[in-house]
């Protein structure tokens, strides 16, 4: 899978498709920005996060994390409620850990696309 930069006309276009995966994530799951890409067959997770960075804001943007599971810097608290509204999976922060902020479980939240509908890309 590349990460080779996207040319910027395709950008929109590659966008929306990030943004309409975004969508198809069921409540209390989540991917991680290299599920999306590899989903897409396309960019990479420096790419979707780029994307759901500029216009992540009108989709589920929680759903897609980084692949450790730790919560979007600076939405942490928004993050977790929405977690903990839809039963998304969470570890507890230890009390060394800085912040004392959960993690998703990335082994029970992670969604593999499965029930995808017919022409996903």
């Amino acid at each position: 899978m590349s990460e080779q930069s996207l040319p910027a006309d395709a950008l929109p276009e590659y966008a929306e498709r990030v943004l309409d995966v975004a969508e198809l994530i069921p409540p209390g799951r989540v991917m991680t920005y290299g599920d999306v890409a590899e989903w897409l067959e396309e960019g990479g997770p420096r790419q979707v996060g780029r994307v759901m960075a500029l216009y992540g804001g009108a989709v589920p943007w929680w759903r897609v994390i980084r692949a450790d599971g730790v919560l979007l810097p600076g939405h942490e608290l928004e993050a977790l409620g929405h977690y903990r509204a839809e039963g998304t999976p969470l570890k507890e922060a230890s009390g060394a850990s800085e912040g004392h902020l959960p993690r998703v479980d990335m082994k029970r939240a992670r969604w593999d696309g499965g029930g995808r509908t017919e022409g996903h890309t």
